[in-house]
């Protein structure tokens, strides 16, 4: 190859090479500012295909989807000045490239370290202002809102992002408080289930006592309706033989002493000693009444 043909090559390779410099690419997913000896010339280049000047000109791109900060679990006090653990996450993005260049030249890292500074302190003073219940249950909605919208208005003027979205994803108390709640919850419990145990105590009571006052109702009624049916049967007894009685007298009194004869004669071990002349022996000795 003559040096004319190396010469030409090499050349054809510079230019190939300025040519390649002089042209950048923006995607869908970006922001960028061209820069012209280190200060912004173009602060909101849209996507697509630009031209720039090689050693002039320079490109700054950043990452325009939602991004995500992990803060660090805080330690942060509520209204009535109880410690809470707080672990929270924010979402974010960059909306003015400008600022976010010139206030963090375009490092994510920086962002983040700033981002969390201001999200610890947004949680302090959303946390200060309501109770352990309200950030717990009652308020959780309204408090990562105002959250947002407290971050956001300072993420936007100071750091050229926009925050989306804060969100708490748990709430703890410090482990040396841990205790302390166990033995309170537990003395609680205790003093719940000694009222219980009273009231089922007293409730027992009255049901005993219910109880017993029905069972002596019972047995007076029961022994009420005995002696009525006791009193009717001695009744009819007496009625019936009343009338035995009356139909024949002296052969009723036949009829019993026959009884009486029997049952005391029935054995030979019996003894009686009586007047020979007694009623008793009436139908013994006289074949005839």
């Amino acid at each position: 190859m003559s040096n004319k043909s190396l010469f030409a090559l090499i050349g054809g390779l510079v230019l190939a090479v300025l040519a390649w410099n002089c042209f950048y690419i923006v995607n869908q997913t970006e922001k960028a500012v061209l820069l012209q000896f280190g200060k912004i010339q173009d602060a909101d280049v849209q996507p697509g295909l630009h031209v720039k000047i090689p050693g002039v000109n320079k490109v700054r791109k950043f990452d325009a989807r939602l991004l995500t900060l992990e803060s660090p679990i805080q330690r942060v006090l509520t209204l009535e000045k109880k410690a809470v653990m707080v672990d929270a996450y924010a979402k974010w993005r960059v909306a003015d490239a400008e600022r976010f260049y010139t206030a963090t030249s375009g490092e994510k890292q920086i962002a983040d370290d700033r981002l969390s500074q201001r999200l610890v302190s947004a949680l302090s003073n959303q946390f200060g202002t309501r109770s352990l219940h309200e950030v717990v249950s009652g308020e959780r909605d309204a408090l990562m809102a105002a959250i947002t919208k407290s971050l956001n208005g300072m993420a936007q003027k100071e750091l050229g992002i926009e925050v989306v979205d804060v969100r708490v994803k748990a709430i703890d108390l410090p482990k040396e408080v841990y205790r302390s709640v166990f033995d309170r919850m537990g003395s609680e419990r205790e003093r719940e289930a000694r009222e219980h145990r009273a009231k089922g105590k007293e409730l027992a009571e009255g049901i005993r006592a219910d109880a017993d006052r029905q069972k002596r109702v019972i047995l007076a009624e029961a022994y009420r309706e005995s002696e009525e049916v006791r009193g009717d049967g001695d009744a009819k007894a007496a009625a019936i033989y009343a009338k035995a009685y009356g139909q024949d007298a002296e052969f009723y009194a036949f009829h019993r002493s026959l009884g009486a004869y029997r049952d005391s004669f029935s054995s030979k071990g019996d003894v009686m000693v009586l007047d020979p002349d007694s009623e008793f022996f009436r139908y013994l000795k006289n074949s005839k009444p």
